[in-house]
């Protein structure tokens, strides 16, 4: 980062400017987002504080993942009002947002055709 300068000096200076940094023992870091989730797997997060402010740096082996909007009573309701397997089920919730009774009806017309 700084040429020519070794970490314990680095560390001195910041201490002189009233900064302090600590690495913390994190298993995993989520980001819960409007769309799903970003999750930090194997991170390295270091907890830095400066004037007061608290902020932290994370670094790591990034994954998303999709939330459902549905729960497994959900699934289990249109399954047994359609019929359907659960696969079957849960992409009809999925395609419905969620929506139970569209996903109800659209199951059911599968049936029809």
């Amino acid at each position: 980062m700084f040429g020519g300068v070794n970490p314990s000096q680095m560390k001195g200076m910041m201490k002189k400017m009233g900064i302090s940094q600590v690495e913390l023992p994190v298993k995993r870091v989520v980001f819960e987002m409007e769309d799903g989730n970003l999750v930090v797997e194997n991170p390295n997060v270091m907890q830095i504080k400066m004037q007061g402010q608290e902020s932290f740096q994370v670094t790591g082996d990034i994954v998303e993942e999709s939330v459902e909007v549905f729960s497994d009573d959900d699934v289990e309701m249109v399954a047994s009002q359609s019929g359907k397997s659960e696969a079957e089920v849960r992409a009809a919730l999925e395609d419905s947002d969620g929506d139970i009774a569209e996903a109800i009806v659209s199951l059911n017309a599968l049936n029809k055709n």
